[in-house]
Protein backbone atom coordinates (compact mmCIF):
# COMPACT_ATOMS: atom_id res chain seq x y z
CA UNK A 1 0.00 0.00 0.00
CA UNK A 2 0.98 3.36 -0.92
CA UNK A 3 1.27 6.47 1.01
CA UNK A 4 -0.77 9.80 -0.07
CA UNK A 5 1.44 12.23 -1.35
CA UNK A 6 2.01 15.39 0.09
CA UNK A 7 0.43 18.54 -1.69
CA UNK A 8 2.90 20.89 -3.93
CA UNK A 9 3.66 24.13 -2.86
CA UNK A 10 1.42 25.54 -5.72
CA UNK A 11 -1.54 23.12 -4.86
CA UNK A 12 -3.15 23.70 -1.42
CA UNK A 13 -4.35 20.63 0.86
CA UNK A 14 -7.71 19.06 0.49
CA UNK A 15 -9.72 19.12 3.59
CA UNK A 16 -12.31 16.66 3.59
CA UNK A 17 -15.33 18.04 3.93
CA UNK A 18 -16.89 21.30 4.87
CA UNK A 19 -15.64 23.77 8.21
CA UNK A 20 -18.47 25.81 8.18
CA UNK A 21 -22.21 25.08 7.03
CA UNK A 22 -22.69 26.42 3.44
CA UNK A 23 -24.20 29.82 2.75
CA UNK A 24 -27.72 30.93 1.52
CA UNK A 25 -27.65 31.16 -2.20
CA UNK A 26 -27.38 35.36 -3.30
CA UNK A 27 -30.75 35.17 -5.03
CA UNK A 28 -32.68 32.14 -3.68
CA UNK A 29 -35.26 30.37 -5.55
CA UNK A 30 -38.79 31.57 -6.08
CA UNK A 31 -40.25 28.39 -6.36
CA UNK A 32 -39.66 24.84 -5.81
CA UNK A 33 -37.92 22.45 -8.96
CA UNK A 34 -40.43 20.85 -10.97
CA UNK A 35 -43.34 22.47 -9.55
CA UNK A 36 -45.22 24.68 -11.83
CA UNK A 37 -45.81 28.56 -10.81
CA UNK A 38 -48.46 29.38 -8.95
CA UNK A 39 -50.25 32.50 -9.46
CA UNK A 40 -52.07 32.35 -6.25
CA UNK A 41 -49.70 31.28 -3.66
CA UNK A 42 -49.02 34.39 -1.15
CA UNK A 43 -45.71 35.30 -1.74
CA UNK A 44 -43.81 34.33 1.92
CA UNK A 45 -44.97 31.19 1.62
CA UNK A 46 -42.00 28.33 1.95
CA UNK A 47 -41.28 26.38 -0.59
CA UNK A 48 -41.66 23.06 1.42
CA UNK A 49 -45.37 24.22 1.55
CA UNK A 50 -45.82 24.45 -2.04
CA UNK A 51 -44.22 21.18 -3.33
CA UNK A 52 -45.84 19.65 -0.02
CA UNK A 53 -48.85 17.78 -2.32
CA UNK A 54 -48.59 16.82 -6.08
CA UNK A 55 -50.84 14.32 -7.47
CA UNK A 56 -49.94 11.90 -10.10
CA UNK A 57 -51.18 9.72 -12.77
CA UNK A 58 -48.83 6.60 -11.50
CA UNK A 59 -45.67 6.20 -11.66
CA UNK A 60 -44.61 9.72 -10.11
CA UNK A 61 -46.19 11.43 -13.64
CA UNK A 62 -47.89 14.45 -12.25
CA UNK A 63 -51.39 15.39 -13.52
CA UNK A 64 -51.54 17.97 -15.94
CA UNK A 65 -52.74 21.23 -15.56
CA UNK A 66 -56.11 22.44 -14.09
CA UNK A 67 -58.33 22.08 -16.99
CA UNK A 68 -55.98 20.96 -19.33
CA UNK A 69 -56.59 16.87 -19.59
CA UNK A 70 -60.45 17.00 -19.30
CA UNK A 71 -63.01 17.49 -21.85
CA UNK A 72 -65.40 20.41 -21.26
CA UNK A 73 -68.16 19.70 -19.02
CA UNK A 74 -71.04 18.52 -21.70
CA UNK A 75 -68.94 18.18 -24.26
CA UNK A 76 -69.20 14.92 -26.34
CA UNK A 77 -66.53 13.24 -27.29
CA UNK A 78 -66.49 11.98 -31.48
CA UNK A 79 -63.92 9.19 -31.32
CA UNK A 80 -61.54 7.91 -29.23
CA UNK A 81 -57.97 6.72 -30.18
CA UNK A 82 -55.97 5.50 -26.99
CA UNK A 83 -55.94 8.55 -24.31
CA UNK A 84 -56.54 10.60 -27.26
CA UNK A 85 -59.96 12.29 -27.23
CA UNK A 86 -61.42 14.45 -30.08
CA UNK A 87 -64.25 16.89 -29.06
CA UNK A 88 -66.12 19.19 -31.80
CA UNK A 89 -63.45 22.05 -31.31
CA UNK A 90 -60.33 20.30 -29.67
CA UNK A 91 -58.19 17.28 -29.03
CA UNK A 92 -57.95 16.33 -25.06
CA UNK A 93 -54.45 14.61 -24.23
CA UNK A 94 -52.84 13.88 -21.35
CA UNK A 95 -49.94 16.50 -22.90
CA UNK A 96 -53.04 19.26 -22.79
CA UNK A 97 -55.75 20.45 -24.53
CA UNK A 98 -54.94 21.41 -28.91
CA UNK A 99 -57.73 23.01 -31.33
CA UNK A 100 -59.00 20.47 -33.56
CA UNK A 101 -58.46 22.66 -36.38
CA UNK A 102 -55.13 22.06 -38.57
CA UNK A 103 -54.17 18.99 -35.65
CA UNK A 104 -51.97 16.26 -37.99
CA UNK A 105 -52.64 12.96 -37.47
CA UNK A 106 -49.68 10.31 -38.27
CA UNK A 107 -50.07 6.17 -37.47
CA UNK A 108 -47.37 3.59 -37.54
CA UNK A 109 -47.89 -0.37 -37.27
CA UNK A 110 -45.68 -1.65 -34.62
CA UNK A 111 -47.07 -5.02 -34.58
CA UNK A 112 -46.19 -8.20 -35.93
CA UNK A 113 -48.01 -11.46 -36.56
CA UNK A 114 -46.30 -14.91 -36.27
CA UNK A 115 -47.61 -18.47 -37.73
CA UNK A 116 -46.35 -21.22 -35.91
CA UNK A 117 -47.07 -24.90 -35.54
CA UNK A 118 -47.94 -25.52 -31.74
CA UNK A 119 -46.07 -27.90 -29.55
CA UNK A 120 -48.97 -30.49 -29.11
CA UNK A 121 -49.21 -31.05 -32.85
CA UNK A 122 -45.37 -31.65 -33.25
CA UNK A 123 -46.17 -34.32 -30.22
CA UNK A 124 -49.41 -35.86 -31.51
CA UNK A 125 -47.66 -36.19 -35.21
CA UNK A 126 -44.58 -38.21 -34.04
CA UNK A 127 -47.33 -40.30 -31.65
CA UNK A 128 -49.57 -41.12 -34.39
CA UNK A 129 -47.43 -41.25 -37.64
CA UNK A 130 -46.31 -45.01 -36.20
CA UNK A 131 -49.43 -46.00 -35.93
CA UNK A 132 -50.82 -44.87 -39.04
CA UNK A 133 -49.35 -42.29 -41.61
CA UNK A 134 -52.81 -39.65 -40.63
CA UNK A 135 -50.69 -38.82 -37.62
CA UNK A 136 -48.72 -36.22 -40.27
CA UNK A 137 -52.09 -34.15 -40.70
CA UNK A 138 -51.13 -32.79 -37.19
CA UNK A 139 -47.81 -30.65 -38.47
CA UNK A 140 -51.16 -28.63 -40.58
CA UNK A 141 -52.65 -27.16 -37.25
CA UNK A 142 -50.99 -23.81 -36.51
CA UNK A 143 -51.73 -20.57 -34.73
CA UNK A 144 -51.25 -16.76 -35.53
CA UNK A 145 -49.68 -14.46 -32.43
CA UNK A 146 -49.93 -10.89 -32.86
CA UNK A 147 -47.95 -8.65 -30.87
CA UNK A 148 -46.53 -5.15 -30.72
CA UNK A 149 -49.07 -1.28 -31.06
CA UNK A 150 -50.10 0.91 -33.35
CA UNK A 151 -48.38 4.40 -32.91
CA UNK A 152 -51.04 7.16 -33.12
CA UNK A 153 -49.42 10.78 -33.45
CA UNK A 154 -51.10 13.77 -33.24
CA UNK A 155 -49.58 17.56 -33.54
CA UNK A 156 -51.29 21.11 -33.06
CA UNK A 157 -51.49 24.09 -31.47
CA UNK A 158 -47.53 23.85 -29.85
CA UNK A 159 -48.88 20.45 -28.77
CA UNK A 160 -47.48 16.87 -29.74
CA UNK A 161 -48.73 13.60 -28.24
CA UNK A 162 -48.07 10.01 -29.23
CA UNK A 163 -50.15 6.87 -27.98
CA UNK A 164 -49.68 3.63 -28.51
CA UNK A 165 -53.01 1.37 -28.84
CA UNK A 166 -51.74 -2.86 -28.31
CA UNK A 167 -52.56 -4.78 -31.39
CA UNK A 168 -54.81 -7.37 -30.77
CA UNK A 169 -54.89 -9.45 -33.79
CA UNK A 170 -53.83 -8.57 -37.58
CA UNK A 171 -57.13 -6.08 -37.94
CA UNK A 172 -56.36 -3.68 -35.36
CA UNK A 173 -54.37 -1.65 -37.82
CA UNK A 174 -57.21 -1.44 -40.19
CA UNK A 175 -59.33 -0.54 -37.35
CA UNK A 176 -57.15 2.55 -35.93
CA UNK A 177 -56.28 3.19 -39.48
CA UNK A 178 -59.96 3.96 -39.81
CA UNK A 179 -60.20 6.34 -36.62
CA UNK A 180 -57.17 8.14 -37.76
CA UNK A 181 -58.67 8.67 -41.04
CA UNK A 182 -62.23 10.14 -39.76
CA UNK A 183 -59.85 12.16 -37.53
CA UNK A 184 -57.92 13.98 -40.20
CA UNK A 185 -61.15 14.23 -42.15
CA UNK A 186 -62.81 16.22 -39.22
CA UNK A 187 -59.84 18.18 -38.77
CA UNK A 188 -59.52 19.22 -42.23
CA UNK A 189 -63.26 20.34 -41.88
CA UNK A 190 -63.42 21.70 -38.44
CA UNK A 191 -64.22 25.68 -38.63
Amino acid sequence: MTEPRAPREEEPEYDWGPDEPAAAPAHPPTQAYGVPHDPTRAEGESLARQAAYQPTVGAGVPLPAQGAGAPAAGAQPLITIGDITVLADSVVTPAGTMPLRGAVWNAVDHSRTEKKTPVYAIVLAVLFVAACGLGLLFLLLSEKRTTGFIQVTVTGGGHHHTTAVPAKGPETWTEVMGQVTYARSISASAM
